[in-house]
């Protein structure tokens, strides 16, 4: 399943999604350093990483989408099975959210140029 040259494996390790060699982001996942930060195109392959103006508007609505999820469970756990109040998830919820902030951030853009750009074997002898 993350295997080179499937979906997966170029959304999790947030590789370019036609080569899956270069990195998407500069930093590691988790780094809050230059959090936002990508290059303008594939360091190994050359594919550009910005489609066209506003390209990543979609990625927002699949952060939105995961954050949401992601918090529902998260609240709902700490309620249901850690037997906290309300207040108390939501507070461990803040902080949580607070340090994983980036990594939605990238995960939703690294989904996003997935769905738009197709994985090519022969992407760096084409270069």
């Amino acid at each position: 399943m993350f295997k080179k040259g499937t979906k997966a494996y170029s959304i999790f390790n947030m590789k370019c999604p036609r080569c899956h060699e270069g990195d998407l982001f500069p930093t590691g996942s988790f780094s809050f350093n230059k959090p936002f930060d990508m290059p303008e195109t594939c360091p190994k392959c050359g594919q550009k990483y910005f489609l066209g103006p506003g390209f990543y508007y979609g990625a927002m609505f699949i952060s939105y989408i995961i954050t949401g999820f992601f918090c529902l469970f998260v609240v709902g756990g700490l309620i249901l099975f850690a037997g906290l109040s309300i207040n108390a998830a939501f507070m461990v919820l803040l902080v949580v959210i607070a340090i994983l902030f980036v990594w939605f951030f990238r995960i939703s853009r690294a989904i996003w140029i997935n769905i738009n750009v197709r994985y090519n074997a022969n992407a760096l002898s084409d270069k």
